[in-house]
């Protein structure tokens, strides 16, 4: 990955908004209904280019293709992979959003209305998961990479979901445990990892699964029984990035990309010790919201092991707010004197601003200020650490 060496680069999660016509397409796509393959070939295609030219107008540096090919940033993977089925009424919650029943009702009011993909009904593993076939994710490497020229970006990442996501979001009514679940996931998704890699692209592990599943899967189970969660994930996340170089790899770990209160979420100071064993090269976390802000200082306490890029969550994927290039410039400063070197970050989102097609809580034109934003906040910042 690249270190701003001079400057402070800016990336973002992942997603970026997709046009309506897409969400259209992708709404039938996640429901296994039939649509036209030749409409949404070129839907994605021009999706893509749009999305591509507007990243570098913006000014990121670390761009990848706004994920608009997917129906979601995980639920995807069933088109791709084999043993999954469609997830009938099932529902997740999440123990804070339980708590708040008001809340609650006006989140289900909001949803109900809006045309998107749900996720809220994931597919379920009934079969053996396997990745049989890379015609998707290597189509998709070669739509970006014919986007691509030498003043696109500094570097280019293609995300995937972490082997916890998949498992915890999508579940299991196959494997006799959760252990032999992750195991065939995470052996299937090193497939699509090493496609990435060999294509030229930073992998972007996308795992919420790190942090979320405390107020998820383990809202009513001890602390310690989502830690030892966390390391089985990133356990089997080491085994399918094996001989990959760690370089080339990033981890994406947030507490759930919602409006929500949050009154739940793990501490980042539970989970560095364990994320710091995973065999990547650096980490994705969030701290532009007002939950997560404060958290910056444990990287002083925690340093980054050596080599480590630190990208940077100073904008908020929740919110309407556009912040000020002045606020997101004293969040990186904050965080630069945190870890010490003003090289090893990257200014960067929360999360995505579509996790699944349509599901935005930021208007997109807004989405794109934010973005111009956290180039002006960078560039702001630079000046003060860097001359």
């Amino acid at each position: 990955m690249e270190h701003s060496r001079d400057r402070i680069l800016t990336t973002h999660a992942g997603s970026l908004p997709r046009p309506p016509e897409l969400v259209r397409l992708l709404k039938q796509v996640s429901r296994r209904q039939p649509v036209d393959e030749v409409e949404l070939e070129h839907t994605v295609d021009a999706a893509v280019t749009a999305v591509v030219a507007k990243q570098r107008a913006v000014g990121i540096d670390i761009g990848n293709d706004g994920e608009q090919g997917r129906e979601s940033f995980f639920t995807y993977v069933q088109h791709r992979m084999t043993g999954f089925a469609d997830g009938g009424a099932g529902s997740r919650t999440w123990k804070d959003i339980d708590d708040f029943p008001g809340f609650a009702q006006i989140r289900r009011a909001q949803r109900s209305t809006a045309d998107q993909v749900t996720l809220t009904r994931p597919p379920v593993a009934t079969g053996p998961v396997s990745y049989p076939h890379t015609s998707a994710i290597d189509a998709e490497c070669a739509r970006l990479s014919g986007l691509l020229d030498s003043s696109a970006f500094t570097d280019t990442f293609m995300s995937s979901p972490s082997p916890g996501t998949v498992a915890a979001a999508m579940s299991n009514q196959f494997y006799p445990s959760l252990d032999d679940y992750l195991d065939a996931v995470g052996a299937a998704l090193a497939v699509e990892y090493r496609r990435i890699v060999e294509a030229g692209f930073v992998l972007q592990i996308d795992a919420p699964d790190l942090a979320m599943e405390h107020h998820g899967l383990f809202a009513d189970l001890p602390l310690r029984e989502f830690l030892g969660f966390v390391e089985r994930v990133v356990s089997t996340i080491n085994r399918a990035t094996e001989g990959l170089p760690a370089e080339r790899i990033r981890l994406h770990v947030c507490w759930g990309n919602y409006g929500g209160p949050h009154v739940h979420d793990v501490p980042l100071s539970d989970l560095l010790p364990l994320l710091y064993d995973a065999h990547v090269g650096g980490l994705l976390i969030s701290g532009g919201n007002p939950r997560h802000e404060h958290e910056y200082r444990e990287f002083e306490r925690r340093p980054l092991p050596d080599g480590w890029i630190l990208a940077a969550g100073v904008i908020d994927t929740t919110t309407n707010y556009v912040e000020h290039p002045e606020v997101v410039a004293d969040r990186l400063e904050r965080v630069v004197r945190a870890v010490g070197d003003p090289t090893r970050i990257v200014a960067c989102t929360d999360c995505g601003f579509d996790t699944a097609a349509g599901f935005g809580l930021v208007d997109p034109d807004v989405a794109w200020e934010k973005l111009r934003s956290l180039r002006e906040g960078a560039d702001r910042a630079t000046e003060r650490l860097f001359h």
